[in-house]
């Protein structure tokens, strides 16, 4: 079984505090290509991506493949979620790690961990983690914001990037992993940024905040009232 590379034994985890976020060609003519996933749900992912990085002030980047072609430009709530994120224009090149400009903007972060999604999974995805592990990065590729044209092409891009030595994770995943504890002080921020992931946590939510509600105001319950 392939094992992770570059992590030298150490556990496959994300340290917050030495990730980058890689949100390559979440572009809206690629995504009508997309039949793995619900569309609106990888649209709420990578935006999810977005937002949590911005929470865990972490570095993204975006870049899109001719997005004034037929690939359509990227969807406008990446950067709205990641003010802060750097765009990489590139000239043509499939895979953003040919890009040197790309490639720079990744190094001048000084991080060494890189969490990755892109549409198309197969190219636009496993591409530049393919080729990030080859120059020593630990990868973890987000399946699930990331999107191709079948079921088919995600399962065999799932192996080719494991048997690289990618680690593959869902978005709930990521987020959990790079908010690491409820216990801080915007923990709010970090549930509102669930919802677009889980719609059904939105009810949650608002179960526990009408109960701390009741408890504030000293609401009497119906089940007491005469």
């Amino acid at each position: 079984m392939s094992q992770p590379a570059n992590f030298n034994g150490a556990a496959p985890k994300i340290d917050p505090n030495n990730a980058a976020m890689l949100l390559i060609d979440h572009q809206s003519g690629l995504f009508n290509t997309v039949r793995d996933l619900n569309v609106r749900e990888l649209r709420a992912n990578a935006v999810t991506l977005a937002k949590v990085a911005t929470l865990a002030k972490m570095p993204v980047i975006t870049t899109a493949s001719v997005p004034q072609g037929p690939n359509g430009p990227l969807i406008p709530e990446i950067h709205q979620a990641a003010p802060h994120a750097q765009y990489v224009a590139r000239k043509g090149q499939i895979n953003s790690w040919d890009n040197p400009d790309f490639v720079a903007a990744v190094k001048a972060t000084g991080k060494k961990q890189l969490i990755i999604a892109g549409t198309i999974t197969s190219v636009c995805m496993a591409f530049p983690a393919i080729s990030a592990i080859a120059e020593g990065y630990q990868v973890f590729c987000v399946i699930d914001a990331s999107g191709t044209y079948s079921k088919m092409a995600q399962e065999i891009t799932l192996a080719r990037i494991v048997q690289a030595g990618a680690v593959p994770m869902d978005t709930a995943a990521v987020c959990s992993e790079i908010q690491q504890t409820w216990n801080r002080p915007d923990a709010e921020e970090w549930a509102k940024a669930y919802e677009a992931v889980f719609p059904e946590y939105q009810l949650l939510i608002e179960s526990y905040l009408k109960a701390r509600e009741v408890e504030h105001n000293h609401e009497q319950l119906d089940s007491e009232r005469q």
